[in-house]
């Protein structure tokens, strides 16, 4: 049990406890509006968390989404990507940028996938002033390129697999590292596929083909 007024110190009841703080920097501002740049699923987490912390939503859906249960989640939603394919909508970084600043967005959730690991998306957003959730672009632009990444976990003394210190970019040279390192390896394409420029290879005649493959 308490007194019915409270402890001493605590807030007034009027004031909401969800209340946006002051920015943590001089320069900074609180988020009070957050656009998701995905869809489905993944944007409604978003919409879900920003809800809890007493954040403005807003959804951007493609013409063929415009059902979709994401739209309706969010407290504003707009229509992006006309004239693009259905996936290509939700790759229009200029026009979701553009869209984010005529709505007084703050910042900028890109979910996973899509625009998450888009160094010009990401140089976007911070050329307007709002905040994208995730890494700032010089370090997705580095981590972007796994071959330059893995040299930065080396920089900082990270353990990682045996592997070559460059991109190999023929036959010859694959051929080469797995013949000092023997089998099975895996082909990886330097800036990523998907999953599906990653091979894996377990004899030296299955090298070539995965190698052109990947």
């Amino acid at each position: 049990l308490g007194r019915a007024g409270g402890l001493p110190g605590a807030p007034s009841r009027g004031l909401s406890a969800l209340a946006t703080p002051p920015p943590a920097r001089p320069g900074w501002r609180p988020i009070r509006k957050i656009l998701a740049a995905n869809r489905g699923e993944i944007a409604i987490r978003i919409f879900r968390a920003a809800t809890e912390l007493d954040i403005k939503t807003v959804a951007i859906f493609s013409k063929e989404d415009f059902g979709s249960l994401h739209r309706y989640k969010a407290d504003e939603s707009f229509l992006i990507g006309t004239g693009r394919s259905p996936v290509g909508a939700y790759l229009a970084a200029e026009e979701i940028v553009e869209l984010a600043v005529k709505q007084n967005v703050d910042a900028i959730h890109p979910g996973y996938g899509f625009l998450s690991e888009n160094t010009k998306f990401v140089s976007l957003c911070e050329q307007a002033g709002i905040a994208f959730v995730g890494p700032p672009s010089k370090v997705i632009q580095r981590f972007g390129d796994k071959t330059e990444a893995r040299a930065l976990a080396g920089e900082y003394n990270v353990p990682v697999v045996p592997g070559t210190e460059f991109a190999v970019t023929t036959v010859d040279d694959a051929k080469k590292f797995c013949a000092d390192c023997g089998f099975p390896v895996i082909i990886k394409a330097a800036f990523g596929g998907g999953g599906r420029g990653m091979r894996v290879v377990r004899s030296a005649d299955e090298l070539e083909e995965n190698f052109l493959r990947a």
